[in-house]
């Protein structure tokens, strides 16, 4: 049988990763990768980095980057700090322009490259993805991890982005969406025929998670982590308000807000204005090792989403059997039973659950032990073959 080679543009990729996506993108392409799919991975960097991680995956996978300063969460104003120097004249005049002159560079890279199947993540690279399908006449799939709706809450969306978005959709040969929330969203929003929309769930390795070292804070104090970008959409606000009901009743509890986000400034005064800016503490975006040790020191994780696609972070805190509260407006609530379940806005509800699994050891010790059985069942390979069964189809549409 003919190996299937895939032209795949992307945004980010670990250790270079701002968020999910580049963890999700590692994950699959590596499954895809060991299914005996070839690989080639188109993403962006700015000059004078020089990335060496690709050869982590396979033999069977090559990377082409284009000279470009966006990256997957930008937004137009952090955008427009990247290329405030003299040296980045050779970019984009804002963050909309640059996505076109990287799409256009899509055109030259399928012209000059054989592959079957184009496989596109993200608003960012559809437009990379269409102009790869016209110059190519292969077949493409759109991977959305989210859409506009999600990253702002369904307040203040971008015209010119969710254009993108529908305008993509239409054209492609197949939508792959990362949780039937999110397949309902994009009906929803852009009316995307259903059977054209395929749902393939996120996963994780869970091996790749294990360390052995707990912070000292975990000693003298109960742990709750929001871990995450700082964002509208992840909803970081219910969880300071959450956290003050909570330091109410019990005040050997300290609150962990981890991640970077335009909301991060505002959760900081947020936290000192309800008097409780001594048991949240904000570390910043942290990756590798630092991200695992404060996975290990949490007692409880909390996923309090106002519209989440998926949500990688709650396997990723199960995997190191931390029992997890996650809203019901996330993907990942399709594919666990073992967590809590709250409404991203009731506060009352989730202080009370806070308060449950950290007084009651055996509530505790279930939803920690259970949840880890449940995901300790799913492994990218799975997602991965989804993946090859809509290239097959796509591929041979007579079969």
């Amino acid at each position: 049988m003919k190996r299937i080679r895939v032209l795949m543009f992307g945004w980010e990729f670990p250790p270079m990763n701002n968020g999910g996506l580049g963890t999700a993108c590692y994950g699959l392409t590596k499954a895809l990768a060991k299914n005996n799919i070839d690989i080639l991975f188109v993403m962006p960097r700015m000059s004078g980095q020089h990335p060496n991680f690709m050869k982590l995956i396979s033999l069977n996978f090559a990377t082409i980057f284009i000279n470009s300063p966006i990256r997957e969460y930008i937004t137009s104003s952090s955008y427009q700090k990247n290329i405030d120097e003299p040296c980045n004249s050779i970019y984009g005049k804002n963050l909309f322009e640059e996505v076109y002159r990287y799409s256009q560079k899509a055109r030259l890279i399928a012209s000059s490259y054989d592959f079957d199947i184009i496989h596109a993540h993200d608003w960012l690279t559809f437009q990379a993805g269409v102009i790869a399908k016209e110059v190519s006449g292969k077949p493409l799939v759109l991977h959305v991890h989210s859409i506009e709706y999600d990253r702002t809450g369904g307040n203040g969306s971008n015209s010119y982005v969710e254009n993108i978005e529908k305008d993509s959709m239409n054209k492609a040969d197949c939508v792959i969406a990362v949780s039937n929330y999110t397949k309902s969203k994009i009906i929803e929003n852009y009316h995307i025929n259903e059977n054209k929309i395929e749902v393939i769930h996120n996963s994780i390795d869970i091996e790749e998670y294990k360390i052995k070292e707990i912070s000292e804070l975990k000693k003298q104090n109960k742990i709750v982590l929001f871990l995450g970008r700082v964002t509208l959409q992840k909803g970081p606000e219910y969880f300071v308000y959450s956290a003050a009901k909570v330091l109410k009743h019990r005040d050997s509890i300290l609150f962990i807000i981890t991640g970077d986000g335009d909301m991060l400034n505002k959760m900081v005064s947020l936290s000192a204005s309800l008097g409780i800016s001594d048991k949240v503490l904000f570390p910043g975006f942290l990756r590798g090792d630092s991200l695992k040790k404060m996975y290990k020191m949490a007692d409880l994780f909390v996923m309090p989403s106002v519209s989440e696609p998926f949500g990688l972070t709650a396997l990723e805190a199960i995997s190191n059997n931390v029992p997890v509260i996650i809203s019901k407006q996330s993907g990942v609530s399709e594919v666990l039973n073992h967590c809590l379940k709250i409404n991203f806005w009731d506060i009352d509800e989730m202080s009370n659950k806070i308060i449950s699994v950290l007084d009651h050891s055996s509530l505790h010790n279930c939803l920690s032990e259970n949840s880890h059985k449940e995901v300790s069942k799913m492994n990218w390979n799975s997602s991965a073959n989804k993946c090859i069964t809509i290239y097959n189809k796509l591929l041979n549409p007579q079969n």
